[in-house]
């Protein structure tokens, strides 16, 4: 596998310099400054791309170029949107960016409701509490249906909390769900923009008809549209799992299981449709054997995502060490090894330890917790490999 890190572009603290030190070998981006569903314009990606070069690294990995709203819940303007990623990837493939890792999930990417969940060590990781995500919806969002989704015993949970819950813990959850997890990476939320609960809301609203089946045939329609651009420019879409990989806030989530991953790589039949095999993401879900995932998902996967995760009966998860958890890097690190020695591969969330803190990381980006996860995966690569030398 190759070591590639996510990078944030030119204005990120983590500079290139000092991942050239610790051992990475490829960057994963995007051109964070373009406005979603804007045309990435080939001299933009060609700068990006000789910038990352100068430093004697390679762009190995888009991350992401976001498929806009619009696309995902087949408004009218969808078609135009395509025709616009189609051309962001034409220019991709001219500039020699191959892979691009990409995430259907409606309005809401990843799901936490603490940024800095503390360890006996004195680090923190990110965490998801059922009953404080419950309280969000219910009471913060007052989503219309929202308490059929939770049983009794949740509902009590919850109210028992509404008693307790402080203007500023309400502020901090709207803060943690919808605009620091959610800014840097799709940008339908950003930071400072006003009353991010009606935005949110509004967002929301435009899924009320898109159910399962309709947001499975939208994805459908999307890579149908751009799988012919794919074939000549020899690029492979890497679809994220839904992260949690269960259903939230009323909506569909359809990247979650095995089941899930086997309609998507079969609705457009064509290796250039492929996973990006997030770990930590499928691990949240109890239902998933993290490693068999990985065994039947190998020869389509174009990219890995290595973490993992803690969870509790109740549904609760928080961001394991990268030796821990339910999914068993060392063995995903032996498949991915065996199966596909080339695909890039990216340690994911680190937690935030010694003086990651006061840096103003985005959330589960630390520059030291990944450099440890890093420097864990690097060994579990090295057993993995001597193993198939012997």
């Amino acid at each position: 596998m190759e070591k590639t890190w996510r990078w944030f572009g030119k204005n990120d603290r983590i500079t290139l310099t000092m991942l050239r030190q610790i051992g990475v070998e490829g960057i994963v981006t995007a051109l964070h400054q373009v406005s979603n569903g804007e045309v990435w314009n080939l001299d933009a990606i060609k700068d990006m791309k000789a910038y990352i070069e100068s430093f004697g690294l390679r762009w190995s990995v888009v991350e992401s170029l976001p498929v806009s709203e619009a696309i995902k819940y087949a408004g009218p303007e969808r078609d135009a949107l395509i025709e616009n990623y189609k051309l962001s990837l034409i220019n991709l493939g001219r500039a020699g960016v191959k892979t691009v890792c990409y995430n259907f999930m409606p309005v809401i990417d990843w799901i936490r409701t603490d940024l800095e969940r503390p360890w006996a060590d004195g680090t923190s990781s990110l965490y998801f509490d059922k009953i404080r995500f419950a309280y969000f919806d219910c009471h913060i969002l007052k989503r219309s249906g929202a308490e059929a989704d939770y049983t009794d015993e949740e509902l009590s949970k919850v109210n028992e909390l509404a008693v307790v819950m402080t203007q500023e813990e309400k502020d901090e959850l709207v803060d943690t769900i919808i605009v620091k997890t959610q800014g840097f990476v799709n940008g339908n939320i950003k930071e400072g923009d006003q009353n991010p609960v009606a935005i949110f809301n509004r967002l929301l609203s435009l899924y009320q008809s898109i159910d399962r089946n309709g947001l499975r045939e939208n994805l459908r329609y999307f890579l149908s549209a751009i799988m012919p651009v794919c074939e000549e420019w020899n690029i492979n879409m890497c679809i994220h799992p839904d992260d949690p990989p269960f259903q939230v806030l009323g909506l569909p989530r359809i990247v979650t299981s095995a089941d899930d991953i086997d309609w998507i790589l079969h609705a457009v039949d064509n290796l250039h449709n492929g996973l990006t095999f997030c770990a930590g993401s499928l691990s949240a879900g109890l239902h998933n054997d993290v490693p068999a995932l990985a065994r039947r998902f190998a020869k389509r996967t174009h990219f890995v995502h290595l973490r993992s995760t803690n969870v509790t009966p109740e549904g609760n998860f928080i961001e394991a060490s990268h030796l821990e958890g339910r999914a068993h890097l060392v063995e995903l690190v032996r498949i991915f090894e065996k199966e596909c020695s080339t695909v890039p591969m990216r340690v994911d969330h680190g937690r935030l330890m010694l003086d990651d803190a006061d840096k103003g990381y985005n959330p589960g980006y630390s520059f030291h917790g990944r450099m440890l996860a890093l420097a864990q995966v690097e060994g579990m690569m090295a057993v993995a490999k001597d193993e198939l030398r012997s």
